[in-house]
């Protein structure tokens, strides 16, 4: 009988169960290693069996494609840091024409299903009204007219039109007349939502004809009963494609921006062919001022393509279109991307791969400071809205080098919504919110021209400081005319420079301007950079000084007379606020003229350096005696202690040279422009403004606006001054 406590009979039993064990474990991984082989054999079969035909056509009929891929721009700051535009990530729905196929119509009409479902509007610019009853959106859907800085007036097809006319529905947009209804209809012909009963082009003969015969009656003005609001939603879309498929617009057709889950969830579940959804970024504006400086963004422009196109851009980049946007395009882009992607017949993405992985642009810090820029579109806002017939306004502040430290506009716009806005911006031709007139208003000066012409008399010798010219109400020097003074009736009496100044008096200029001629007139002018571009990186228009060269370019005669209205800033002078602005931080300075600029510096993407800093260019030098310049300035210093001028600057921390302008115009708006200049402080100069109000009062009315200006300025505590907190982080 085997003992149980024998040691060898306990080793005989744990040898026969580890030899289970290992016999279990064999039979575990051999089950399992048949099972995987299995798996492999199931897939092999599905792949190689049941699905082998359509893998074998998918792998035929396979393409590779070469995709640009946009960069991520740079920021724009302002000149303490603060971030006024950057990006956000977000997802935007594209079509692509060729895709949709045969199938076109019922996609989009889902698609526009599902937009309604989840209150997703879809981008239709077409300027035809959304609801029945159709009608225009605009006065001129076919055309508008724009003014040259000659101010001559050129009529350019819209979109709309230029479609009309590659689709044949009208020879000439400029002269075609549609009724909304009437070219609503047409367009639902042409695009197949409704049947063609009628030919699509409309002769304007006929149209004049069923005009005078009371229109309706004649069946071809208006078919909108035809028209349900399906095919209007449908319209819009196709409208859309159409503009890229006749290359009216060659860029992409961005159905609708910023959609949620949801929606897109929804998308893909109908499996809609060529409705695409993009991750991308879009641009985000951290304030509602500055619109014309920072200007906006938007798909590369037709014509400009080629152009990008050389620089390596992928045509679905997103580029600047306007303002610093456009001025710095070559350094908040960064450097576009390029991968490969792989698809198959049914455009599903089988692989993709980079080739150059796309660079971040640099972020761009601006001269501006936007709390103050804010302070003078409120202020310029609050003082259109108590005139009665307002025009237009603009504004500009310059730093002593040209560094701009507020440009505004009025009336201005919302960037954040300037696409969906953008045929109601376009067309708003009674107050023209895109028009920068900061750097593109050609205004006469007025008397702001009078320091212009004392300057040039002082220096060449034709006047002392303290000569003294007689004002006895009227010029009596040429026979044929006698121009007043602007006081009528009445007389300054003996006038030096320095009065001349404060009273504004037309009789000295008159005598004084006469005597100077209008050639050393035209050359201080130039070289205080009037009628000159100022070289800021936005687009400006040059402007006008008056003389016989000018004269001939528009038409008119020159007569020597005409110098004496010149040298009070009439006849043909016509500058810029920008221009004015520098031209007074030019006098004020002692005379070095300075090119304006919006760039301070530049700095890396991730923040951790600044690459580029911009330095001021000196573009001129006038050699302005002292005491020439303390007379002059003196003048502006006593016009600021008046009476009308001090209730407005003697509350101010700073003293204020200035001069008022009322510029006769012929401008449909009123018979004259408000004009005002000012710098502060008067010892020590830092900052020269410009202020311009078309169809405003006299130039004094200006007053109060820059007294609030000067006032956020040299504010204690204000954000010119302000030192960032602890724990800030500095951008």
């Amino acid at each position: 009988m085997n003992n149980p406590f024998d040691p060898s009979h306990i080793q005989e039993e744990k040898a026969e169960r580890e030899a289970r064990r290992l016999r279990l474990r064999s039979h575990l991984l051999i089950a399992l290693f048949c099972a995987v082989l299995l798996g492999f054999a199931a897939v092999l079969y599905q792949t190689q069996i049941v699905n082998g035909d359509n893998y074998l056509t998918n792998s035929e009929t396979s393409t590779l494609s070469r995709e640009g891929v946009d960069s991520v721009r740079g920021e724009i700051l302002d000149r303490y840091g603060r971030v006024l535009v950057s990006n956000e990530i977000s997802y935007n729905v594209e079509l692509d024409w060729d895709a949709m196929g045969s199938d076109r119509l019922s996609i989009l009409a889902q698609l526009l299903d599902i937009c309604r479902e989840e209150g997703v509007t879809w981008a239709d610019s077409l300027p035809i009204s959304k609801t029945a009853p159709w009608a225009y959106t605009t006065d001129t859907p076919l055309y508008f007219v724009s003014v040259t800085e000659e101010g001559k007036e050129t009529t350019i097809p819209t979109s709309l039109g230029r479609l009309a006319v590659k689709c044949g529905w009208a020879k000439d947009a400029t002269k075609a007349q549609f009724t909304a209804g009437r070219l609503l209809t047409t367009m639902c012909q042409t695009f197949g939502l409704i049947e063609k009963k009628n030919p699509p082009r409309l002769p304007n003969r006929t149209l004049a004809g069923a005009l005078a015969a009371g229109g309706q009656a004649s069946g071809l003005l208006d078919q909108s009963g035809s028209v349900t609001q399906a095919d209007r939603d449908l319209a819009g879309v196709l409208y859309e494609l159409y503009l890229r498929r006749y290359e009216v617009n060659n860029n992409p057709y961005i159905f609708a921006r910023g959609v949620d889950i949801t929606f897109i969830t929804k998308v893909k579940e109908r499996g809609l062919s060529g409705v695409r959804v993009e991750v991308s970024t879009s641009r985000k504006y951290s304030t509602n001022c500055a619109a014309h400086v920072l200007g906006y963004t938007g798909a590369i422009p037709a014509e400009s393509s080629e152009h990008y196109k050389e620089l390596g851009y992928p045509m679905n980049a997103t580029v600047g279109r306007a303002g610093a946007e456009l001025a710095f395009e070559s350094y908040l882009h960064g450097s576009s991307g390029t991968r490969l992607i792989e698809k198959d017949q049914n455009n599903n993405i089988i692989s993709q791969e980079w080739q150059t992985r796309p660079e971040p642009g640099s972020n761009v810090v601006l001269t501006i400071d936007s709390a103050f820029q804010s302070t003078v579109e409120d202020l310029l806002a609050q003082y259109a809205a108590k005139q009665k017939e307002s025009g237009g306004m603009a504004a500009a502040v310059v730093d002593m080098t040209g560094g701009v430290l507020a440009l505004a506009s009025y009336p201005t716009y919302d960037l954040s919504t300037f696409w969906e806005n953008y045929a109601e911006l376009v067309n708003d031709t009674e107050n023209r919110p895109l028009y920068n007139r900061a750097t593109q208003g050609l205004y006469a000066p007025g008397s702001t021209f009078k320091m212009c012409t004392a300057v040039a008399a002082l220096s060449e010798g034709v006047i002392t400081t303290r000569e003294k010219v007689e004002c006895t109400g009227r010029y009596y020097f040429y026979p044929d005319v006698s121009p007043a003074c602007w006081i009528n009736p009445g007389r300054h009496g003996l006038e030096t420079v320095t009065d001349a100044i404060k009273d504004s008096c037309n009789i000295f200029f008159y005598d004084v301007g006469r005597r100077t001629t209008i050639a050393v007139l035209r050359e201080y002018a130039q070289k205080f950079g009037l009628g000159e571009y100022t070289g800021i990186e936005i687009p400006e228009y040059k402007g006008w000084v008056s003389g016989p060269e000018t004269s001939k370019h528009f038409g008119q005669d020159w007569y020597e007379g005409l110098t004496m209205y010149a040298s009070i800033g009439q006849d043909t002078n016509q500058f810029t606020p920008l221009q004015l602005a520098n031209y007074v931080a030019t006098l004020v300075n002692g005379g070095n003229h300075y090119q304006c600029h919006l760039l301070k510096e530049l700095k890396s993407s991730d923040y951790s350096q600044v690459t580029q800093v911009c330095e001021p260019e000196l573009l001129d030098t006038i050699d302005i005696d002292p005491e020439h310049l303390a007379a002059v300035k003196q003048g502006m210093y006593d016009l600021s202690k008046t009476w009308s001028m001090a209730r407005y600057f003697d509350a101010l921390p700073v003293e204020v040279g200035c001069k008022t302008g009322t510029a006769e115009t012929s401008s449909r708006a009123a018979s004259t422009n408000a004009v005002f200049v000012c710098f502060a402080p008067y010892d020590n100069p830092q900052v020269a403004l410009c202020l311009v109000a078309e169809g405003g009062d006299a130039g004094g009315s200006l007053a109060e606006i820059a007294a609030g200006i000067l006032a956020q300025y040299f504010s204690t505590g204000s954000s010119l001054n302000a030192v960032p907190a602890e724990n800030t982080l500095l951008r």
